[in-house]
């Protein structure tokens, strides 16, 4: 059995596959033209926000699971008070952005986004990107259609918005008079106040049976055995938020942060992922999804991170804002 199948796995180097999106950015032979313009500030967003206080806090950790993203070594990094969304911003949220602004989304630029297989209608064809057959490369998804053409949020509104990329929550933090939170503020704000948290209740470990945040149970990909009753995104205040109020920081949708991707490391492949980071522009994303499972992802901690490339959209990345006080 490999590590990767084995449910109590511990590992220090990424699996061969995961969860997350390929790491070639949608762009790549494409021309997809200037990131669309920033909306003008003061769109009047309401949203529930907590104060964080500031100080000198520890980031990423000193025991990594996935050295090849960056987890670790931990880091010391001294922060300014702030103020944070207690949920990711929500389909309602992000609708009455474009009602005002009228703002096209990455995926609606692009005329599609990435949909993970089981969503899928019946006899619906769709490329799969290389390594990662989950995904399907769907005409006409984005955050208003999530699966694609016919699916609506109709009956989602309160969940968070999907199919988002980094411009785009970058144009919705310009209209709100908000911010994308740093790396160092986000992984701060989903401790809840504890400094050594591992999750943001603590470090129970969330199982199948167990259900503490919104993950996959079963075996990924194949078969998801909705003991936590979604097959997909839960509400934005679903779950019980830890110690500052934050609901969802780990699980439901990979939140964006405003950091560039990079790996702390002098070794040779931190070098090349850094390179080819830079060349795509990556942004780090934190928290994981409603894909991750400790056996194959285990992403869902607060010190794990990932990067894509800014116009990088699918069915499991989302955001919420950070706020000077």
């Amino acid at each position: 059995m490999s590590w990767w199948e084995h449910p109590g796995a511990r590992c220090v180097e990424a699996p061969p596959k995961a969860c997350c999106l390929p790491i070639a950015g949608r762009s790549s032979g494409l021309p997809s033209g200037p990131a669309p313009a920033l909306p003008v500030a003061g769109g009047g967003d309401l949203a529930m926000t907590v104060a964080i206080p500031g100080g000198t806090v520890t980031v990423g950790t000193d025991a990594p699971v996935f050295r090849a993203d960056g987890e670790g070594p931990a880091r010391r990094v001294t922060l300014r008070p702030f103020r944070i969304d207690v949920h990711a911003v929500s389909n309602r949220r992000f609708a009455a952005f474009v009602g005002a602004t009228g703002y096209q989304t990455e995926a609606e630029r692009y005329g599609w986004s990435y949909v993970f297989h089981s969503f899928l209608a019946p006899g619906v064809q769709a490329p799969s990107p290389e390594g990662t057959p989950w995904w399907r490369q769907v005409q006409g998804a984005y955050w208003a259609a999530p699966e694609g053409p016919g699916s609506s949020i109709a009956d989602r509104l309160d969940h968070p918005a999907t199919h988002i990329a980094w411009n785009d929550a970058n144009a919705f933090a310009a209209w709100a008079g908000g911010r994308l939170p740093s790396e160092a503020e986000w992984e701060h704000a989903a401790k809840g106040g504890d400094d050594a948290a591992r999750f943001p209740w603590g470090a129970t470990e969330p199982d199948d049976g167990n259900a503490l945040c919104n993950i996959w149970q079963g075996h990924f990909p194949t078969q998801n055995t909705l003991s936590d009753g979604f097959l997909g995104t839960a509400p934005v205040d679903a779950y019980r938020p830890n110690g500052h109020g934050l609901f969802n920081t780990c699980g439901n949708v990979w939140e964006w942060c405003a950091d560039p991707f990079r790996i702390r490391s002098i070794s040779a492949a931190a070098k090349q992922r850094n390179q080819a980071a830079a060349a795509e522009r990556e942004r780090v994303m934190k928290g994981g999804s409603y894909l991750c499972h400790i056996s194959y992802c285990y992403r869902y901690r607060i010190a794990a991170r990932s990067g894509r490339s800014p116009d990088t959209s699918a069915g499991h990345t989302g955001f919420r804002l950070a706020h000077d006080p």
